[in-house]
């Protein structure tokens, strides 16, 4: 993938928990086999060998943002692995996912302060690539997190593979509408990866294996609850017909789930999906306004973040991507201890 040094390898460390079949279309959560991870070298960073002994290791880590409880708790994962490991991180995001020039002034401020290794989660993959550069002369490594730069610097990545994401969430539209009817989607970013790949692997899936479901419309809110609402609110006047709306995040799908309220509409009258969690997602399943939600792990794709920066400062093999899975959850399995685990409220 993106290798620029022959000292930062490939393999090691996998997800914790993987998507049952091709796709996970049943949502069920599968253990890896414990064996398999100690064989692969995965999880250096559990013992002694892995890790600064003395606390020694800075990692500066920048998100897309702060206002949504996914990246709490990508940096409670992370802070988790930091002691661990006992190293050192810092996490900075800009108030808003909007926010891309306050993101980049945020990494540049990492380059400059000179840590051991950065980890970037990219709002616009363009943007960063100067900087990358910049990390690069400096003998800074990079890994990544969420969302990938346009780059071939960073070592690895450790994130959801978001078009299996979408694709999930399109198998449990079409199966909740009965397989036929209109459908619109709620994007929050035709910019970064997160938002082109829920939305194209939502919309692919249904293309592809259900030809009696039309797609009608796509727009983008931000990830801004309002926006989204009020996005939400034209598509639904403009077809009284709609069976079913998606949500590529937490502020995507609260926009929609307002927009329902706001419109008197009952539970169930159009089918709601959203992604990430959030208490308000939750009370909108309980509540019976939404049907389900795609929710990630956060706190794993904090803890994988730092590891991966661990094992490239020390010089040890990472694996090129690392997918800490999707999950679907619904009233039928949100109090399953699994899938509480992957829930950020």
């Amino acid at each position: 993938m993106k290798h620029s040094r022959a000292t930062f390898v490939a393999v090691a460390a996998t997800a914790a928990f993987t998507l049952s079949a091709c796709g996970g279309s049943s949502g069920e959560l599968v253990e890896e086999d414990p064996g398999a991870e100690a064989a692969a070298g995965g999880d250096s960073g559990g013992g002694e060998e892995g890790g600064a002994e003395d606390g020694e290791y800075d990692i500066a880590l920048v998100s897309k943002g702060f206002q949504h409880q996914f990246w709490q708790a990508v940096q409670s994962g992370a802070e988790e692995k930091a002691e661990e490991l006992g190293v050192t991180v810092t996490f900075d995001g800009p108030a808003s996912e909007t926010e891309i020039d306050a993101q980049l002034q945020m990494l540049r401020s990492a380059i400059e302060r000179g840590p051991d290794a950065i980890g970037f989660a990219a709002l616009d993959p363009e943007a960063c690539v100067p900087l990358y550069e910049e990390a690069e002369e400096a003998g800074i490594p990079i890994v990544e997190f969420d969302a990938g730069c346009d780059s071939e610097i960073p070592v690895n990545i450790s994130k959801t593979d978001s078009m299996v994401a979408g694709a999930l969430a399109a198998e449990h539209m079409a199966e909740l509408i009965g397989g036929e009817g209109k459908v619109g989607v709620v994007a929050h970013s035709q910019i970064n990866s997160t938002g082109v790949e829920r939305r194209d692997g939502f919309v692919e899936k249904i293309e592809a294996d259900y030809p009696d479901i039309e797609v009608v419309d796509i727009q983008y809110g931000d990830g801004d609850h309002l926006k989204s609402a009020d996005i939400a609110k034209t598509m639904l006047a403009a077809h009284s017909d709609m069976a079913g709306l998606y949500g590529t995040n937490e502020g995507s799908a609260i926009g929609i789930v307002n927009a329902v309220n706001e419109l008197g509409m009952e539970p169930g009258e159009v089918t709601v999906i959203g992604f990430d969690s959030g208490q308000a997602q939750i009370d909108a399943i309980n509540n019976g306004l939404m049907a389900g939600l795609i929710t990630q792990d956060p706190m794993g794709i904090g803890r994988y973040t730092v590891e991966s920066a661990v094992n490239v400062i020390e010089g040890e093999e990472v694996e090129d991507v690392i997918d800490t899975g999707s999950f679907w959850v619904d009233q039928s399995n949100i109090e399953d201890e699994e899938i509480q685990a992957m829930l950020y409220q």
